[in-house]
Order: C-alpha cells, then structure tokens, then sequence
C-alpha cells in the first residue's frame, strides 16, 4: 500500500507533456497541471488554447498562475529522493502504453487532417481566382493594346488631314501672294514705263529748246519756237500711290493672328486630351511619393497666363513671377483677366499627376488651384482663390497656415518655409500642399473628386512686393 501510495503521488505531480517531475507547476481550468513552460510552449506552438489530456478548449487564453500546493508537493517528494513515473501511464504495462499513445496519435492525426484540407481548400480557391485575375487581365491587355493601336492610327489619320487642310491653305496664300504680286508689280511697270517715256521726250524737248535758245536769226526763232515748245500732258501723278512700306505685311499679320488662334485652340483641346489619357489607368492609383526626389519626378513646368492676370500684378521671370505692384499694368482688355482680386492663372492645364514648387516673400500668400470657369469678378466668394468650390487654396503667412475651400477656413500647422510643394493627382482626386526645405512635411491633404482639368494660380496677398513665383 505504501508503494501505491507513493506511485500515485508521482503521477499527480508529473507533466504528461515533458513526462517529468512539474516544474513551475500550473493548473488550467478543467484540472490538469502541467510545467509553466512545457504548456505554454503547447499552446505557442499549436495556436489552440486546449488541455493535452482532456483536450478541453478555453476561450480566451487562460492566465496561468503557479499551483503553491503541487509545488510544495514536488519539493516534499524530491527530498524523499522518489522518481517520478510518466503521467497517465504510472500502472501502465508497455502494451498499455503503446495503445494509448496510437490512439492519441491517430485523433491529432485526424484533426490535423481536417485542419489539412481545410488549408488546401483555400489555397486552391486563391489559386482558381488569381487564375481568373490573370485571365481578365490578359483580355484587358489585349484591349488595351486594341484600342491604343486604332487611337493612333486614328489619330494619325487625323493629325495627316490637318497637315494637308495647313499645306493647302499655306499654298493657297503663296499663290494669292505671288497673283497679287504679279498685278501690282506689272501695274508699277506699266506706270514706270509711261514716266521713262515722258522723261526721254522731255530730254529731246528740252535739247530742241536749247538749240533754238542758240539761233542767233529772230525770224526763225519766232517761226520755230512754237512747235518746240509745245508739251505733251504729263503722266497723271495722281496715280502713283506709294504706301509708307506697307504692302504684304497685313497678310503676315492675318496669319500669325490665325497662328495663335489655332494654338489657343490646340492649348484647349490638348487639355481634353490630356485628361482623356490619364483617364485610362486600369491599375491602382500609385501611391503618393515620400521623398522629394520621388516627387520631382512629376515635375510640371508651369508659366503665367499674361491674359488673366490683375493689373495690379507685374509678370516678370519669363511670366513666372507674379509680383503686387501699386502702379496698374497696361494690359490689353481680356474676358480672362481677373478685375477685382490680385490673382493670376497659369497658362497650362494640371491633369494625371503633378507636382511644382512655389517660392514666395512678403507678409502672405495664397497658392491656389481651380477649374478655369471660376469667375473674373465680382464678390470675393465668386472669384477669390478658396472662397468658393470651384477653388482650393493654401495661404501662407509669416507665423501660419490656413487652408481654404468654399470660404471654409481650416488651420493648418508645420514648419514655416518660403517654398511650398504642391502635389496633385487628378484621377484619384488628390491634393497635397507641402513645406520644402531641407526636408518635406505634410501640410494639408485634400481627397475629393475633381470634375474638370485644373489650373495652378497665385495670388500674392495685399500688400505691395509680395511676389509668388513658380520655380523652374
């Protein structure tokens, strides 16, 4: 009875995972103990909070304290010098043991199993529909490939067609020049050969005269004088209109006038077509950049349109700087041209995925982007760069930000700096503002859908010398 006793002292201080004396003992909440370190180590390992022998699943993961009484136990029983007998198997024969441990085996196994398959369906589900993902690419590929092959040949039987409609009318007007020409110069010829003509008569006139002034006979004198000194009538000078050097150069003038139309028109209508190209992006967004040589590569060249400009602003820097003056420009009268504020638009139109820089001084300013239908004038919530939804502008001043939008006022924070980023990427409808110095920091972050390509504008405040300019 004593070695039953002490046997069964050893099993209920043994760890049926590590088969040794319990060290740290711990019990979970269906009863079972086991080392601190061998069942948490179970439980690491398999990602299943269960008991080794009963297999009971907890939920949460239990907090495991230290069993004093079975560690007690433990030294009382190491004292004694006893050794302890594997778990669950102390009365165990060998036979015993081996079915019991293929029994356990063969349930992991079978749960395991489950847990197996279970895995295989899922890769095999991931595996049909990236499958089909490729497939819906390639076609989307192929169409791809399609279209743009067929815009191009479109387009090149387009852009062809204007090259002739220009040859023919550049033909025609050489031709009319060279007609024009013709007529003119053979009605000077005409002319210059009548007045060569009455020059080489007045000559003879006036020898006959001469050798009449010398007859020494009064008699013939008087006879002949009248038929010499008859003249003949002059060629009517009337005729001669010379014009002050201005012939052809009216032509030169209705050409370069239809030149510019036609780059007005190509500037709108490249605008459109721009759009329409950064419109076809099957993939995902791109991702904003994080460094600035990561934004520099989207660096847009940006010049001022003379034509919208208030007259209060004077261009200078090849029209990229637009400086607060208190004498008004002599700027021809334009529809674009802003009358009430001191803003000015740029000539190019902002789509796909923009960046510039704008190096600005004074007391403050405001580096706006809009849709070019916003009003020239009027109320300042008409017109105003941020004052309207047509217009998002950030101000920046000697000691602040502010951000700015449909005459909402957001105050905005970072590191003050002359020199603001400006990020924009149309399609996924973002607009990012920047302070650039010898680092980037965020300052305001718009997301939003923009319905119509977008133009960078300044404007410098209200005070005399604020400049804002874009940098090259």
């Amino acid at each position: 009875m004593a070695q039953k006793g002490a046997q069964l002292d050893q099993e209920s201080i043994s760890c049926s995972i590590c088969l040794d004396l319990l060290k740290d003992p711990v019990t979970v909440p269906c009863g079972h103990s086991y080392c601190m370190t061998c069942i948490e180590t179970h439980w690491d390992e398999k990602n299943i909070y269960s008991c080794p022998h009963c297999r009971q699943i907890f939920t949460p993961r239990p907090v495991l304290g230290k069993n004093t009484m079975l560690a007690d136990l433990v030294e009382q029983l190491k004292k004694t010098g006893l050794q302890a007998a594997p778990a669950d198997h102390c009365y165990a024969g060998p036979e015993d043991v081996a079915c019991h441990d293929t029994v356990s085996a063969a349930a992991e196994r079978t749960e395991r199993q489950r847990e197996l398959e279970g895995s295989r369906q899922k890769i095999q589900q991931r595996i049909q529909d990236r499958e089909k993902d490729v497939k819906v690419l390639q076609q989307e590929l192929e169409t791809i490939n399609g279209s743009a092959d067929k815009a191009v040949e479109d387009s090149e039987k387009i852009f062809t067609e204007l090259i002739r409609l220009l040859e023919k009318r550049r033909s025609d007007v050489k031709q009319q020049i060279r007609s024009q020409q013709e007529t003119e110069g053979s009605q000077v010829k005409e002319l210059q050969e009548k007045l060569e003509q009455e020059i080489t008569e007045l000559k003879r006139k006036d020898a006959d005269l001469k050798q009449l002034s010398h007859t020494q006979d009064h008699t013939q004198f008087l006879q002949n004088y009248p038929s010499v000194s008859a003249l003949s009538e002059p060629t009517d000078s009337s005729s001669i209109n010379i014009r002050p050097l201005r012939y052809f150069e009216d032509v030169t003038a209705a050409v370069s006038e239809l030149r510019d139309k036609l780059q007005d028109i190509l500037r709108e209508k490249w605008t459109n077509i721009s759009l329409a190209l950064t419109e076809v992006d099957v993939l995902l967004p791109q991702p904003e950049p994080k460094t600035r040589a990561g934004f520099l590569q989207y660096s847009q060249e940006i010049t001022l349109d003379p034509n919208t400009a208030n007259t209060r602003l004077l261009l200078s820097e090849r029209n990229r700087k637009a400086t607060i003056v208190s004498q008004h420009q002599s700027y021809s009268s334009h529809p674009d041209r802003f009358t009430k504020w001191c803003q000015v638009l740029s000539r190019e139109s902002l789509t796909g995925r923009c960046y510039w820089e704008v190096e600005w001084s004074g007391t403050g300013v405001f580096v706006a982007v809009t849709y070019k239908n916003i009003s020239r004038a009027g109320r300042l919530n008409e017109c105003g760069f941020g004052f309207n939804d047509k217009s998002w502008t950030l101000y920046c001043g000697q000691n602040s930000y502010d951000f700015w939008h449909n005459s909402i006022r957001t105050p905005v924070s970072g590191p003050q700096s002359s020199r603001v980023g400006v990020y924009l990427d149309h399609r996924a409808g973002i607009l990012s503002f920047y302070s650039v110095s010898e680092t980037m920091t965020l300052l305001h972050r718009v997301q939003t859908t923009f319905t119509q390509p977008l133009y960078a504008g300044l404007w410098p405040g209200y005070s005399n010398g604020n400049t804002a300019e874009f940098c090259s």
